[in-house]
């Protein structure tokens, strides 16, 4: 049977596409909902565009009161009743709270070769480190920040002279295959990690 996703964003949803198109093709995953906390998010018009449901659900609106912000968003998911969760650059820290009942059925997508660097300015952080390697995680969702246990990573070399957004970049063209990539395996109950190796070859 074809597993329902659904899909949370924060801003343009290049990851959020990438997933859908890659769920069709395969015929791994159904797209049943994507939402956001951001009314103008520009992935919200992408999905829309694509056929997949919509919702937005603004967190302002909710000044400091997270727990009601998370309890609409709990029950837009719940309406649509997804078997798994994909957050794609959503962009807001959820509570212990809301993660309990999906824990073990929500991925996220981070920037960062966990565990180095958790959080936020990853690339920055990468570069100001030294590092000559850098990539982004895929991994199921816990309580603990970007702590969960590790379904994929692809790795891409640091270049002399890049730029934050130049390693941002390149980090995001791997995204794009690793996401779609560990979403599969994980709905197919595949254990194996995904690595992709996309370091420079001299």
């Amino acid at each position: 049977m074809t597993k329902r996703v659904a899909i949370l964003i924060s801003g343009g949803g290049s990851n959020m596409v990438t997933l859908v198109k890659a769920m069709r093709a395969g015929g791994y995953g159904e797209p049943v909902l994507v939402g956001s906390n951001r009314p103008d998010a520009g992935g919200l018009n992408k999905a829309a565009e694509l056929g997949v449901p919509t919702v937005s659900i603004d967190h302002k609106a909710f000044g400091k009161d997270r727990r009601t912000f998370e309890d609409t968003l709990h029950a837009a998911l719940m309406d649509a009743a997804p078997d798994v969760i994909c957050l794609a650059g959503f962009m807001r820290v959820l509570s212990g709270d809301f993660i309990t009942p999906w824990e073990g059925r929500m991925l996220n997508i981070h920037p960062s070769l966990l565990p180095k660097y958790k959080g936020l300015d990853t690339h920055q952080r990468a570069l100001d480190a030294g590092d000559n390697e850098h990539g982004c995680t895929v991994h199921e969702v816990t309580a603990k920040l970007d702590d969960g246990p590790i379904l994929g990573q692809a790795i891409v070399s640091v270049r002399a002279g890049d730029s934050a957004d130049d390693l941002a970049a390149r980090v995001l063209e791997q995204e794009h295959k690793l996401y779609p990539a560990a979403l599969e395996r994980f709905l197919s109950k595949n254990a194996k990690t995904v690595t992709i190796d996309a370091r420079d070859r001299s």
